[in-house]
C-alpha cells in the first residue's frame, strides 16, 4: 500500500494538467512528412510551488519508441512533486529519423525552455536533462555536443545508453539513432565517454547490475570520464533490478532511488531550495 501512496500523492500535487507544444509550428528542420511522428514536441509539467529549476525529461525506447508513462508522465509528477518544472521531449524517432534529428529536437527544447523561464518561474542557471536507456544516451549526446545556450547545468542519467564503441553497446539503439551499419565515425562521435571534458554537466547516474539489456558498464564509463575530467558525478548501481524499471516504486529494493536522486539535487542546489534564483 505504501508504494501506491506514492504514486498517488505527486499527482495531486500538480498545479495544472500537462501543456502541450510543438517545437516548430512551422515544420521541423528535415521532416519527412506532417504526422505525429514528424512533428516533435514537449509537454510541460508545472508545479503548484516552483522552486526555480526545471528538468528537460528524455524518455527511453531505443530510438524507435517513447516510453511516455513510466518514464515521462510519472517523472513529470515525481518532479512536481518538490518543486521543479519538467518538460517531457516527444523527439523524433528511428528508423525514419536518424542523427542528428533527435538533437536538434532536444537542443531546440532546451532554448525553448532557456527562452521562457521567466514566464515558468525558472532560473535560468538550474536547468538540466534527464534520460533513460536511448534517452539517457539523447541527454548524454546533449551534455557533450551543445552550443553554450543549450548546455545543461545538470544531467540525470537513468540506465543509460552511453557507448557505441565498446562490447556493451545496446546494436538496437546505436541502429536506430545511425542506420544498420552505422558510420564508424558517427558512431565514435556519439560514443558519450569519449566527449566528457572539464565543461561537461555534473551527472547523477543510476543503473542496476541485473540490467541485461543495457549493461551497466555504460553507466560507469560515463562516471570515470567525469572523474578523470574533475567533473562532479554521482553513480548508484543496484545489485538487482532489470531494465527499464522508472521509478521502481513497487520494487522494495530499488525504490530508495528517486530519493537519492532528490538528495542529490537539494545538495547541489536544483533540489528544494527554494529562492536560490
Amino acid at each position: 500500500m505504501k508504494y501506491a501512496l506514492f504514486l498517488l500523492a505527486p499527482a495531486l500535487l500538480l498545479a495544472q494538467a500537462p501543456k502541450s507544444e510543438l517545437l516548430w509550428p512551422e515544420g521541423a528542420p528535415g521532416a519527412l512528412g506532417q504526422d505525429a511522428a514528424d512533428m516533435p514536441s514537449i509537454d510541460w509539467y508545472r508545479p503548484a510551488n516552483p522552486n526555480g529549476a526545471a528538468v528537460l525529461v528524455c524518455p527511453g525506447g531505443g530510438y524507435g519508441a517513447l516510453a511516455l508513462d513510466h518514464e515521462g508522465k510519472q517523472i513529470g509528477e515525481f518532479f512536481n512533486s518538490f518543486g521543479v518544472t519538467a518538460v517531457v521531449l516527444h523527439y523524433r524517432l528511428g528508423p525514419k529519423y536518424h542523427h542528428p534529428a533527435p538533437l536538434d529536437d532536444a537542443r531546440k527544447a532546451m532554448r525553448i525552455i532557456r527562452a521562457r523561464a521567466d514566464e515558468y518561474g525558472i532560473s535560468s542557471h538550474r536547468i538540466g536533462v534527464m534520460g533513460f536507456s536511448a534517452g539517457g544516451h539523447l541527454a548524454a549526446t546533449l551534455s557533450t555536443h551543445y552550443q553554450e545556450e543549450e548546455r545543461p547545468d545538470f544531467s540525470i542519467l537513468v540506465y543509460p545508453v552511453i557507448s557505441f564503441t565498446t562490447i556493451h553497446t545496446h546494436s538496437g539503439s546505436m541502429w536506430n539513432l545511425l542506420g544498420n551499419p552505422p558510420d564508424p565515425t558517427q558512431a565514435w562521435n556519439l560514443s558519450n565517454e569519449l566527449r566528457v571534458t572539464p565543461q561537461t554537466p555534473p551527472a547523477f547516474l543510476f543503473h542496476t547490475t541485473g540490467d541485461t539489456a543495457v549493461p551497466s558498464e555504460n553507466s560507469v564509463l560515463y562516471y570515470l570520464a567525469l572523474r578523470k575530467a574533475g567533473v562532479k558525478a554521482e553513480m548508484h548501481i543496484y545489485q538487482e533490478g532489470q531494465h527499464g524499471v522508472g521509478l521502481a516504486q513497487k520494487s522494495p529494493w530499488l525504490a530508495s532511488w528517486p530519493g537519492l536522486l532528490k538528495n542529490w539535487m537539494t545538495l547541489n542546489g536544483w533540489g528544494e531550495r527554494s529562492g536560490q534564483q
